[in-house]
């Protein structure tokens, strides 16, 4: 999708971010980062996600539409679905999840954590490029790398979560700290454990591949109806400096 890009590295308080292609898409700046790196060489749980964040921010990024594998746990979804999230829960357990360290303290709020603008434009595409859309989803973020177990799945069922993924966050929180419109749209890859006989990573880079022209046109048909976006708040949440 950004053919010719121009490859940089960029540096952050927080450490340097992954390397990103600097380019465009329909006539509109784009920035691209692979969050596990050239060749998926970094696991989930070693992502530096607040580099990330603070990275494509100080290149000038405004809005960030995020690309996630998810197992469905919601017995409705199927693999090759899409789903729009509206809410997560966060269950991972050693990853750095805020820009905010430092005094003073600083609380963010978190009642919707996407941007709702950002959301509606990303649903609209979704649905016109897509057979099966989710728009009410509820995605639960595990630490990984391991995949989860029916236990867990069965847990998350109970506490309202629809699906699940390693990336989610913190990296909704940091964008919403940094005063980005941030939406993710998620390929359903496989059902949960315990739903299925067992869970590959094989499976999911087979349904990647069979989805990614479907995720490059809802991703491209976003982009191109970004004017249609409504005014939200996000970019008037407080700033911390990267």
């Amino acid at each position: 999708m950004l053919g010719g890009g121009k490859v940089v590295d960029v540096e952050t308080r927080y450490g340097k971010s992954l390397p990103v292609t600097i380019g465009t898409i329909d006539g509109c700046a784009v920035v691209f980062v692979p969050r596990h790196g050239a060749g998926h060489t970094v696991p989930p749980h070693k992502v530096n996600y607040r580099a990330v964040i603070a990275g494509i921010r100080n290149l000038g990024v405004e809005r960030v539409i995020a690309t996630n594998a998810v197992g469905a746990i919601n017995r409705r979804y199927k693999p090759g679905d899409i789903a729009i999230p509206l809410d997560i829960i966060d269950f991972t357990k050693s990853r750095s999840g805020t820009l905010y360290d430092e005094a003073p303290v600083t609380h963010i709020d978190v009642t919707q954590p996407y941007c709702p603008s950002l959301r509606q434009v990303l649903v609209k595409s979704a649905k016109e490029h897509a057979k099966r859309v989710w728009t009410d989803s509820v995605m639960a973020c595990t630490e990984g790398p391991r995949f989860e177990t029916p236990a867990e799945i069965r847990m998350f069922n109970i506490l309202g979560c629809d699906m699940v993924g390693m990336t989610g966050a913190p990296e909704v929180f940091l964008a919403r700290e940094a005063g980005l419109c941030y939406a993710t749209i998620c390929f359903v890859s496989n059902m949960a454990a315990g739903l299925q006989a067992k869970v590959t990573h094989e499976e999911v880079e087979e349904t990647a591949s069979r989805m990614a022209s479907t995720i490059r046109a809802v991703v491209s048909g976003t982009i191109a109806q970004l004017g249609d976006a409504e005014a939200c708040t996000c970019r008037t949440l407080p700033k911390t400096g990267a």
